[in-house]
């Protein structure tokens, strides 16, 4: 087993960005000399309630910081980005970062997201999927063409390629099964979310595990992907009173964003925090 730290990105509207910019990365070299493997960051789009930084170029930055650690997207929201883009700008990353890059992608939820960006959120699905296909083809292949109902390309070849050979690992974040079983079939893992019940995820895993065998394929020990949120302290009292206000607040902001209506059944954000840290 190998542990990692995600890179929380978000900030108060108030804060000092250059602050916590430096913040950031003396947590990244801390991490590098305390043996931490894998660091990873996420993604979102018109954030009202935060100061929210883009993951790539956050990544391109602490790719000098990471030593030899893995460092990858958690997720990368790839519905709302043309894949010929990401293409380029992820191998880019992998090259800047010595073949150290890992590509996780999810769907997203916020509609606000999708609105803006004039897609229609019912597409989202049909849009990653044929970003996923055509990114594969575009890192192993010298030449594309692709036609598809949302991309089409001619000819295209890319101005650069991944370091890694074939390409970089390809990771779905998932909450819903059935997406999970996707992640499956189209990537080299699952990345389980972190604020689901252990009851959810044991038996989320044995989905996961189940569709693996019916495709004949092994599950992925050394990719496979599992964040939970965690705090530190001398006691359980203790680290309950120094963190409960802010993750009851994140969870409140999980609540207007729409994230419960993506939770599996028996999942929800409803209720105290503490009755909500109970299984997790």
């Amino acid at each position: 087993m190998r542990v990692g730290l995600y890179l929380s990105l978000e900030h108060a509207k108030d804060d000092d960005l250059g602050a916590r910019l430096q913040d950031l990365y003396e947590v990244v070299r801390t991490a590098r000399q305390a043996g931490f493997e894998l660091l990873l960051a996420g993604q979102h789009l018109l954030v009202p309630q935060y100061q929210y930084l883009q993951v790539l170029p956050i990544l391109g930055r602490i790719a000098a910081e990471s030593g030899d650690m893995e460092i990858g997207t958690d997720v990368l929201l790839l519905a709302l980005h043309h894949p010929v883009h990401v293409a380029e700008m992820v191998a880019t990353l992998d090259q800047v970062c010595g073949g150290r890059f890992t590509f996780s992608v999810g769907l997203g939820y916020r509609p606000e997201e999708y609105q803006a960006l004039g897609i229609a959120k019912s597409e989202r699905l049909g849009r990653m999927l044929e970003s996923l296909e055509l990114i594969k083809r575009l890192w192993k292949e010298d030449e594309v063409n692709f036609e598809g109902q949302y991309f089409q390309v001619h000819n295209a070849t890319l101005a650069v390629k991944p370091m890694q050979k074939p390409r970089p690992p390809i990771l779905i974040a998932a909450t819903a099964d059935k997406m999970i079983k996707r992640a499956a079939s189209l990537a080299d893992a699952w990345s389980a979310y972190g604020h689901g019940t252990f009851e959810t995820l044991v038996r989320q895993t044995g989905l996961y595990r189940d569709m693996l065998a019916e495709l004949g394929k092994p599950f992925p020990p050394e990719r496979f992907r599992l964040s939970k949120e965690l705090y530190v302290a001398s006691t359980r009292e203790q680290a309950e009173k120094e963190v409960f206000p802010f993750i009851a607040q994140k969870y409140d902001v999980y609540k207007d964003w729409g994230q419960d209506t993506v939770l599996p059944a028996g999942e929800s954000f409803e209720g105290d925090i503490a009755s909500l840290s109970s299984g997790r």
